[in-house]
């Protein structure tokens, strides 16, 4: 069996982000998907996946996957064996976006988190891709199996985290940075810089996609993984 992969998802999403890697990803090595709907720290989400983890393994996240795959990194550099971040950024939260998370957290708290998806959805996919009901339902079902407490964990932890900038060039493993050319949330400038900075990072930009290229461009994400992981 080849090294084990370690799959971290976004915010109000599920292993269901990752279905169509897992598909093609599984045939010859173990596949994990963090828990990622305990903690409110980033801290805590990243010691949580380690403490899940086995001794070495690869590492991808998307979004707060990102965010959080970048703590582990720093918490256990030894044990990454390299990394994937995907519709990611190293920045912390922008003041005018910690105020748009407190306000989410205020609806799913008191009892309307169906209103968060409308207030989401266009801008997590392409503009082309937001009547595609079939991944409307993906990511609805996310949602409902995530729930408004996880939810609300998981953007305080969003908000606190730390500015992951300063430490990019310690990265020592081959590293990927993906994103969609789309993406709303982490536009490709804040990708641009995560591969500028990481020594050796390979940039991959997916035309015709937004926030979630592993369902969006399923089929481009998983031909980048297969080389990143054979690299």
């Amino acid at each position: 069996m080849s090294e084990p992969l370690l799959l971290i998802p976004g915010l109000n999403c599920t292993a269901a982000l990752f279905a169509p890697q897992r598909a093609v990803l599984g045939n010859d090595r173990e596949i994990l998907v963090a828990d990622i709907g305990q903690d409110d720290t980033v801290a805590g989400l990243a010691r949580r996946a380690l403490a899940d983890a086995p001794d070495r393994f690869a590492l991808a996240g998307l979004s707060m996957g990102g965010y959080v795959s970048l703590e582990v990194l720093r918490q256990a550099p030894g044990r990454v064996t390299r990394l994937a971040l995907l519709d990611t950024s190293a920045r912390p939260d922008s003041e005018e976006a910690t105020q748009r998370r407190m306000r989410l957290i205020r609806i799913a708290e008191h009892g309307r988190f169906a209103d968060v998806h409308p207030l989401l959805w266009d801008r997590l996919v392409a503009p082309a891709r937001r009547s595609d009901r079939d991944l409307e339902g993906i990511v609805k079902g996310m949602m409902a199996q995530t729930g408004p407490e996880a939810f609300a964990r998981q953007q305080r932890a969003i908000i606190g985290r730390m500015d992951s900038r300063p430490g990019l060039a310690a990265i020592a493993v081959p590293t990927l940075v993906v994103v969609g050319d789309q993406d709303a949330i982490t536009p490709p400038a804040m990708a641009r810089e995560l591969a500028e900075a990481i020594p050796g990072a390979e940039l991959l930009e997916i035309a015709d996609c937004g926030h979630l290229s592993t369902l969006e461009q399923p089929e481009v994400v998983n031909d980048a993984l297969v080389r990143w992981l054979a690299a």
